[in-house]
């Protein structure tokens, strides 16, 4: 049993020598022919369209969806449902660029004639210089010479990992030439907690209309606390007769009026409120209002807007729920 355990580290270390070794070695030979490619994908003005069959069809997919998530409009076109119809997909302002270690699947060479006639420029990524697709292709990128990390040298193992790391390779230095920034991730990833972080803003989470507690300034405390205690937040807003913020009436307040038995039923509301409270701009980002509530130690603040009115209030919770940390 201790013979086959080591056995199996033994053929595993070896894998990842076998794998690690060819791609020190394309990335010591990576030629004019990469740089082709990333300047055409950086001027194509259409998508660029990425197409394999089997095992390079998966890292296809991949490839095409780094892309995307990188700036380049791309999606991966499945060569057998091309054959039947998907090549409609495909217009003369694409690239297309086809990966197939062997260059010699048949699903790949059938196409190969159709993306022609259509106009799109065809790329291959290839590891054989003399095949069908490379002769058919405008240009190729052509891997060195190495070995399948498969004891057979038969299963695409290698051959796998360097397209999978020569694709992240064009996507970033494609993105690089596009001055692709955070700003620009987040975009497309707005659910990703760097999109949440880049893009929410205040006026995404906060409470607004029926959801929010409103009061004139000269309401009465009575009505006030009312209209507190029938919204969500433990916080009312007070406003003048423009809608301006002027102050706050929290929970935390009525306690401390509680405790020093004032008469709650014989005040006003601005004369009891928490006036030049921390507040939150609408347009502010979620996460910079986060750190606005870690730093002055609040639960709720109410939001307004660049005229200063009151338009609604924000928890802090709701910050962390929505998934943004700092």
């Amino acid at each position: 049993m201790y013979n086959n355990i080591m056995d199996s580290l033994k053929t595993a270390r070896q894998v990842f020598e076998t794998e690690i070794e060819a791609l020190i070695k394309i990335k010591d030979n990576l030629d004019d022919n990469f740089l082709k490619i990333v300047d055409d994908i950086v001027g194509c003005e259409g998508k660029v369209i990425i197409t394999g069959m089997g095992k390079p069809g998966h890292i296809a997919r991949k490839m095409s969806a780094t892309l995307a998530s990188l700036g380049t409009p791309s999606f991966f076109l499945h060569p057998a449902e091309a054959l039947h119809g998907d090549l409609g997909m495909v217009s003369p302002n694409d690239i297309v660029i086809v990966i197939s270690y062997s260059g010699e699947s048949d699903e790949i060479t059938r196409i190969l004639p159709n993306i022609k006639l259509i106009g799109a420029k065809l790329i291959a990524i290839s590891g054989n210089p003399n095949s069908t697709l490379v002769r058919h292709s405008d240009y190729a990128y052509i891997f060195p010479d190495f070995s399948e990390a498969c004891t057979l040298n038969l299963a695409p193992t290698t051959s796998t990992t360097a397209t999978l790391v020569l694709g992240d390779a064009l996507a970033i230095a494609a993105s690089e030439r596009y001055g692709f920034t955070e700003s620009n991730y987040a975009l497309y990833h707005p659910s990703g907690s760097l999109g949440k972080k880049l893009l929410l803003k205040v006026s995404d989470l906060m409470y607004e209309g029926k959801e929010n507690a409103v009061v004139p300034e000269n309401t009465t405390l009575i009505d006030a606390i009312i209209e507190m205690s029938g919204k969500v937040l433990s916080m009312v807003s007070v406003v003048d007769g423009e809608g301006k913020l002027q102050g706050i009436l929290t929970d935390g307040d009525l306690r401390r009026l509680l405790s020093d038995k004032a008469d709650i039923y014989h005040l006003n509301v601005c004369e009891v409120m928490t006036k030049n409270p921390c507040i939150a701009a609408n347009d502010l980002l979620a996460i910079d209002a986060l750190r606005m509530f870690k730093e002055n130690t609040k639960i709720v603040m109410p939001v307004v807007d660049s005229e200063g009115r009151a338009v609604g209030a924000i928890r802090l919770q709701d910050i962390i729920n929505a998934g943004i940390v700092i």
